[in-house]
């Protein structure tokens, strides 16, 4: 029986028949599902992960974005940035070695003046161009308003105390030497007005640099306007008192 079955062959059972093409077409179809299923698992995956690796995630949704910049924050451009503050230290010495020159030879030169040019004939230095004359001079700079002499001596006295809490923040040497020579020449004109006659805080100050045309003026005066326009140029050109640099 098994011999006869050998040579005439196995009879074809349909389930046995049909079994091989029909389950490769399923494992087909099922294979396709399955990739399917995968693809769409992958899109539906949480935001900044893959399905299998998270290599496949969506730009902009991981940790950095294409410019390696931590998400949520933006590059800074360089061309954005308004002020550079150069490192250093405290001016502070500077501030006040500058003021303590400007003061002592302010102070000497009235002393001078008073002791061997006042009550006396002008000296002439360079013809009728310049001469030294001793004034008393109860106003501003330059003989300006004679009739506020204490208000002028609150005002100076404002701005000591100004530059003296400014000194604490500063760091730029420019403005160290610009605050100097103002300092100085508020001293120096304050000085006189507290000590002189005819009385505190109405004293007037002696002006003795007079030249043709012009106002009769003292070095504290001089100092005042120097440091000035020290300041003025300093502020065109963007430097601030802490050694800020401002870009235009």
């Amino acid at each position: 029986m098994a011999e006869a079955e050998r040579i005439i062959g196995t009879p074809d059972i349909p389930g046995a028949a049909g079994s091989g093409p029909e389950e490769s077409d399923e494992n087909a179809a099922s294979a396709d599902r399955s990739g399917v299923d995968g693809s769409a698992q992958d899109e539906s995956a949480p935001d900044g992960h893959s399905g299998v690796d998270g290599t496949d995630a969506p730009a902009g949704r991981s940790g950095l974005d294409e410019s390696g910049v931590p998400a949520g924050r933006s590059a800074v451009d360089p061309t954005e940035i308004q002020a550079e503050r150069p490192k250093g230290k405290r001016r502070i010495a500077v501030l006040f070695s500058v003021a303590a020159l400007a003061y002592v030879l302010d102070l000497v030169s009235k002393m001078i003046v008073v002791a061997k040019l006042e009550h006396h004939d002008s000296i002439e230095i360079i013809g009728d161009w310049l001469k030294f004359e001793a004034i008393r001079n109860a106003g501003a700079a330059f003989g300006l308003g004679e009739a506020f002499t204490i208000i002028f001596t609150v005002i100076a006295a404002v701005v000591i105390v100004v530059i003296a809490r400014l000194a604490r923040k500063l760091y730029s040497l420019p403005w160290a030497i610009a605050l100097g020579l103002l300092l100085g020449g508020a001293l120096g004109n304050l000085t006189d007005r507290i000590f002189r006659s005819p009385g505190v805080f109405e004293g007037a100050v002696v002006d003795f640099i007079a030249p043709k045309h012009f106002a009769v003026f003292n070095l504290a005066d001089s100092a005042i306007v120097c440091g000035g326009i020290l300041i003025v140029l300093l502020s065109f050109r963007g430097l601030d008192p802490d050694g800020t640099v401002h870009k235009n």
